[in-house]
């Protein structure tokens, strides 16, 4: 399971740390569902994960993040598992989804959270600081 916690997970980006707060929100439902609920929560958690990255990945371009491509591929990686889960439970295999998102998901969060994301929010908010003051990059 995961639960939001800003103290430890914050990085100080309001977009960020609202689609992490959310993802985590996620994450957590999905890991104490039904059987009959977790399919429906899996595919809510999918398609927040998607958007969640395609941003992420657009504001990696917009600062010239030197990491991109290593960062992308992570998303692609992920997104990729989820949806291999996603067709596990359509075939009525949920046991190994469930144990993905209870566990594996929580576990490679916490570490993409303090290595890429942490770089990626950093680079934010330094270009944050030498944009003019109407820049729309969301820094709290």
């Amino acid at each position: 399971m995961l639960t939001w916690q800003s103290d430890l997970y914050a990085l100080g980006v309001a977009a960020m740390d609202a689609a992490h707060a959310e993802f985590c929100r996620l994450v957590d439902a999905a890991s104490r569902a039904s059987d009959e609920d977790f399919p429906y929560l899996l595919h809510a958690l999918i398609e927040h994960t998607r958007g969640h990255f395609d941003h992420e990945e657009r504001l990696m371009r917009e600062c010239g993040f030197p990491a991109l491509a290593e960062h992308a591929s992570e998303h692609r990686r992920v997104l990729g598992e989820l949806l291999h889960m996603a067709n596990a439970v359509e075939e009525g295999r949920l046991r190994f989804a469930r144990l993905y998102v209870s566990q594996g998901l929580p576990a490679w969060f916490r570490n993409h959270l303090a290595t890429m994301d942490a770089a990626l929010a950093a680079s934010l908010k330094r270009e944050a600081t030498r944009a003019p003051a109407d820049d729309t990059l969301p820094v709290s």
